[in-house]
């Protein structure tokens, strides 16, 4: 008898000790750090249509007072896209005689330059800068000349 007193004795604390006891809510995961994209510095070439790309210590002609040109970014597209201004001036007064500034989500981009006067030499200035971030800009110049 003396066993069975002991046995009821410690069958409820063996019960009491294993019990799982109140449930805990999950944790919550750390939340992740934000993911940044580094962008990539914009590189970009400029061809004249019925040439290659451009060297840019030679003079080109242009036939008549308009000229295309294509602009084609070579680095990756930042996420919201590029900004191209094209700016030429005529190197005798420094005056500018055509501008234009598109937006574009596009590697190709062909832009026509106009208002070349004949036999006046002028510099192009194309300058690529990304939408979303404004110090990552690339900027090449070139010489050119109407033929006519």
């Amino acid at each position: 008898m003396k066993y069975f007193k002991l046995v009821l004795l410690f069958v409820p604390i063996m019960f009491y000790a294993c019990s799982k006891g109140g449930d805990s809510p999950t944790p919550t995961p750390p939340t992740p750090p934000p993911v940044v994209i580094v962008e990539a510095d914009i590189a970009f070439k400029v061809e004249i249509p019925v040439s290659t790309e451009i060297d840019y210590t030679k003079i080109y002609g242009a036939i008549g007072s308009t000229q295309a040109i294509n602009v084609n970014v070579t680095s990756a597209l930042p996420k919201d896209g590029v900004t191209i201004d094209v700016k030429v001036t005529k190197d005798a007064d420094n005056s500018t005689v055509f501008t234009n500034s598109i937006t574009s989500t596009n590697a190709a981009n062909a832009i026509n330059i106009t208002s070349l006067a004949p036999g006046v030499l002028s510099t192009v200035t194309v300058l690529v800068t990304s939408k979303s971030k404004s110090s990552n800009t690339s900027t090449k110049t070139f010489k050119i000349a109407s033929k006519s």
